[in-house]
């Protein structure tokens, strides 16, 4: 039944937040909206937004190659189209989305995916609490956003911790796991024998000093094109804020924004932005309008570039959704409980 769906509450949640944000504002308002905005300005952010999306691609492409080398004409498009299922799929199963999308199209385990989408958030969050540590010097964060901030790096030192304990002691783990689990559930230990190794492959990328500068190099120059697109875009409305507020909104909003809640973050996005830019003395149908353009606007390169690899590969949104729903596990499991992988899969 549709009211069962998470796509249908996640819609309800949209339509009711978007109302509250929209409640106030004329509908002569938003036809004036094109007549407003300042096409000089509107034209860098548009590229910065392309930028953004370009920059988060190449990151994911560094991440995955020690897995397996695309081509930049490939990696684009994918990461993409992995992205329009986030923005369909709410309460994070778009993330699942995408690593069956990703595993699909690549011929790569589910779990590489999986530990490589995890260290794209890794990435993500430490250049964020970076970019929140620099901007606080120019603003006064309120005090709920600094204490998020600060959960989030120890939440985030965990996690490397654990992943570099997991990398270098995968022997150790095995070796536990052979003799305390193999006799007594021996369908469990070969299911988790399976997945360590299979992550283990996914997280080589912290063997390489290399590679990991040139992932958090991608991940802060992404941070500072989004600020950009937020601060040209507040050119554009003829708002002059400075740089150190565009970069305040843009992390106020993520962290707002971090766990969907709605398709696309519909409503919620547009509630956070708003709220943010009236710590500014932003007037509130303004503020509105800037946020509901901000979101059209980093649909655009996400769309774009998506669209055009599923047409290409002729793979349908509802096809990858269909997937998720039937497959509850990432991979298959045996009738006696044993875990199968295709290990012709790299």
């Amino acid at each position: 039944m549709i009211w069962k769906k998470k796509q249908f509450w996640g819609g309800i949640i949209a339509v009711a937040l978007l109302a509250y944000c929209l409640k106030d504002i004329s509908i002569y308002e938003l036809r004036g909206l094109g007549e407003k905005i300042d096409m000089l300005y509107l034209i860098p952010s548009i590229i910065a937004t392309y930028l953004f999306i370009v920059v988060k691609a190449l990151r994911w492409r560094v991440i995955i190659s020690s897995q397996k080398e695309m081509t930049y004409g490939r990696a684009i498009p994918l990461y993409s189209a992995g992205q329009i299922l986030n923005i369909v799929m709410p309460m994070l199963t778009g993330q699942v989305g995408r690593l069956f999308l990703f595993s699909r199209e690549e011929g790569i385990k589910k779990t590489v995916i999986f530990s490589t989408i995890l260290l794209e958030i890794i990435f993500d969050a430490v250049s964020l609490v970076l970019f929140l540590f620099l901007t606080s010097l120019a603003f006064v964060f309120p005090e709920e956003y600094r204490t998020m901030s600060v959960v989030i790096l120890a939440v985030t030192i965990f996690v490397v911790g654990l992943l570099y304990f997991i990398l270098h002691r995968q022997v150790q783990l095995e070796g536990f796991g052979r003799r305390h689990f193999r006799d007594r559930w021996p369908g469990f230990y070969i299911s988790v024998k399976k997945f360590l190794r299979s992550f283990s492959k996914g997280i080589e990328l912290l063997r390489s000093s290399q590679h990991m500068i040139s992932s958090m190099s991608y991940s802060l120059l992404s941070w500072v094109l989004h600020t950009l697109v937020i601060f040209f875009l507040l050119k554009a409305f003829g708002l002059t804020l400075p740089f150190s507020a565009a970069a305040a909104i843009m992390i106020i909003n993520t962290l707002a924004v971090m766990i969907p809640v709605t398709p696309g973050n519909a409503g919620t996005f547009e509630l956070a932005v708003s709220s943010s830019l009236a710590a500014f003395s932003v007037g509130r149908s303004d503020a509105v309008m800037f946020a509901l353009a901000l979101h059209l606007l980093d649909f655009l390169p996400i769309f774009s570039f998506g669209f055009f690899f599923l047409r290409k590969q002729k793979v349908s949104i509802r096809q990858i959704k269909s997937e998720h729903e039937d497959d509850v596990v990432l991979d298959q499991v045996s009738e006696e409980g044993i875990y199968i992988e295709d290990e012709e899969k790299v």
